[in-house]
């Protein structure tokens, strides 16, 4: 500006000087800056007319202070944001909004692979089991406690395991006199079939089936000729001189009293009641 006028403030003769209007009024630049120039929003020094200067809702800054307040990048060519006063650039906002992880508790970017469970986020190598470290990715897991476990170490760590094969016990299973068996563990010994939900029975610590104990292990009642398995009628049993019975077909060989509870004479093979040996 070449107009010919003193500064309002320090009234210097401004001709052939270099000046600024302040609401209509000359000044010098030195009285501009110390009496009219905007504080800068960062380092709160007036920003003078020599200064490059920037502005956004209300507020001024040196173009060198327009900077992130996080990383501290200039922002007066790049995209920024303001949050809560604060200048950010996009990178540092998306941090700041972005949820935190629960297991290195730095921020989970957009985009980034994550797990969500029970209303916290993890980076996805963050997720891991609590006993072998790995990320558990989109394996199945379990909780116990605040623990987070892998399907295997969970099973190894805490599963019962069966009394036949050893291994762990993830689902269902039968419980045998206080020992816990696989479905598919706890079978007859002779056939094989599985016994979860059957009748079966139990001879020199080995089980069986029905159909197995009564060919295969139950002793021949010497009366009828079948087998005296425990099952149904005639559980009880008259042992005598090696012999075995159902208890309902130990009767006298003549009248077919029934003697299991009475007294019996023996002739050869035969079995009387009292009465039907005296007649003889």
């Amino acid at each position: 500006m070449a107009d010919s006028a003193n500064c309002f403030y320090c009234r210097e003769d401004l001709g052939g000087k270099r000046f600024v209007r302040s609401e209509g009024r000359p000044v010098c630049v030195r009285c501009h800056t110390k009496f009219c120039a905007n504080s800068c929003a960062e380092c709160h020094r007036p920003i003078s007319v020599e200064t490059k200067e920037l502005s956004h809702k209300g507020k001024h800054w040196h173009e060198e202070c327009f900077r992130c307040v996080k990383c501290y990048k200039p922002l007066a060519k790049e995209p920024f944001n303001m949050k809560d006063e604060r200048v950010m650039c996009g990178k540092c906002c998306s941090r700041e909004d972005a949820p935190r992880c629960h297991g290195c508790y730095k921020p989970i970017l957009p985009g980034t692979e994550s797990v969500e469970y029970k209303g916290n986020s993890w980076h996805e190598e963050c997720f891991t089991c609590y006993n072998c470290k790995r990320p558990i990715g989109s394996q199945s897991f379990i909780t116990k406690g605040s623990d987070t476990y892998c399907s295997p170490c969970y099973d190894k760590k805490f599963a019962k395991h069966c009394f036949s094969c050893k291994k762990p016990i993830t689902s269902g299973g039968v419980n045998y006199q206080d020992q816990p068996w696989h479905g598919h563990c706890f079978v007859c010994s002779c056939c094989s079939k599985p016994l979860a939900g059957t009748s079966f029975t139990k001879h020199e610590e080995q089980v069986f089936c029905v159909d197995c104990y009564k060919t295969s292990v139950a002793k021949k009642c010497r009366g009828c000729q079948n087998p005296i398995t425990g099952f149904g009628k005639g559980v009880n049993i008259v042992n005598y001189e090696g012999s075995s019975w159902h208890e309902y077909c130990f009767t006298c060989k003549k009248c077919s009293l029934n003697l299991s509870n009475k007294r019996f004479v023996a002739k050869g093979r035969d079995i009387l009641c009292s009465d039907c040996a005296d007649k003889q």
